[in-house]
């Protein structure tokens, strides 16, 4: 049966250290696309009971940073695709820490150093809901793949930047993000 929490408990803690992906959902408020996205490696980390980030790799698109910058909200979620059955839904209000910022120098060394970090979103949790994850599959982890890192390792930081500029400024429906601010 599910729960409702204000906060990560430590069980949940340790359940969210094992998990190799998570998936991001967003949206504008009036109108606009819905964003979900599925994140992977060694990217997500838990701050405090009711607070957690993750390092967000330079993409194709930025609409979680607009639709935040727009509204704050969002919803992280994670199955467990092997173990006893679990869908974690947490539920906030976020925002883009970027590049160059002091809040960027605190939380950077919380993370892996990898190449093409954009930006961390940071949130803080509204609540945490379970689901029993009875109808999600058995699914085993193979490798990481490392197109992502190849791909911003040749761009290089000049190359990133650049690529951010031209692609990363606002989202498919034209509301800004915050490295567009």
């Amino acid at each position: 049966m599910g729960k409702v929490l204000d906060h990560l408990t430590p069980e949940l803690q340790a359940f969210l250290e094992r998990q190799r992906v998570f998936f991001v959902a967003t949206a504008p408020v009036q109108s606009g696309h819905v964003n979900l996205s599925p994140k992977g490696r060694d990217a997500f980390r838990v701050l405090a009971p009711g607070r957690v980030a993750y390092l967000d790799l330079t993409g194709s698109g930025n609409e979680t940073s607009a639709h935040l910058l727009e509204n704050g909200r969002i919803t992280i979620m994670f199955c467990a695709f092997e173990g006893p059955p679990l869908i974690l839904r947490l539920y906030g209000q976020g925002r883009a820490v970027l590049r160059g910022s002091a809040e960027w120098d605190q939380l950077k060394p919380r993370f892996a150093d990898l190449p093409g970090a954009r930006q961390i979103i940071l949130v803080d949790l509204d609540h945490v809901q379970t689901s029993c994850g009875d109808g999600v599959p058995f699914m085993d982890f193979r490798a990481e793949r490392d197109k992502i890192i190849q791909w911003a390792e040749t761009k290089g930081e000049e190359g990133l930047e650049a690529y951010r500029q031209e692609k990363n400024l606002r989202s498919i429906d034209g509301l800004p993000t915050a490295l567009g601010q």
